[in-house]
């Protein structure tokens, strides 16, 4: 259940991402900054996120399932309002956050799949990746690369609001 206590505080993001996420044939990549800011909810069965960038704003919802121990994931941006992407859905196993969902973009039939992974306290990485053949291959379309705000929310600060589940990050 403490799996992204991790992510608790505020983050610079540097983001490396196929311009067209939804085109299987595009190979031009693009970069750009982002900053977010994610806090426990619910007695830490639940997170929440905001991350923004320049030109799009967006929210994460995170929720642990301790009947089936998995962690589902949604995701909803200013890029497509009125939308809450199908939960992905996982689970954290040596290290690694792996999570996957079916989904439909640009009309096609698509396979999702998140993966986390955290080096300490002050670093970590997002993946995205599609499969359009049922997950025999897959291809990774976005990578955020999460370094520790030193602008942000300072630690005592942070402690002070996130309550013990920040504390046992340290």
């Amino acid at each position: 259940m403490r799996d992204f206590d991790f992510l608790f505080g505020t983050w610079d993001i540097h983001n490396r991402k196929l311009r067209d996420v939804v085109d299987p044939a595009c190979d031009e990549w693009i970069e750009f900054a982002t900053r977010s800011a994610a806090e426990p909810i619910f007695g830490g069965l639940g997170n929440v996120d905001r991350v923004w960038a320049d030109d799009f704003e967006g929210f994460t919802l995170r929720q642990y399932d301790p009947a089936e121990d998995v962690w589902r994931i949604w995701w909803a941006s200013t890029r497509n309002p009125g939308h809450l992407d199908p939960p992905v859905v996982g689970r954290w196993s040596g290290g690694r956050g792996v999570f996957e969902c079916d989904d439909v973009l640009g009309g096609r039939p698509v396979r999702v799949r998140f993966t986390w992974t955290h080096d300490g306290p002050d670093k970590a990485r997002w993946e995205q990746a599609f499969s359009h053949d049922a997950g025999a291959s897959w291809r990774t379309n976005w990578i955020m690369e999460f370094t520790r705000s030193v602008s942000g929310i300072a630690q005592d600060a942070a402690a002070h609001r996130f309550g013990v589940a920040w504390e046992t990050r340290q």
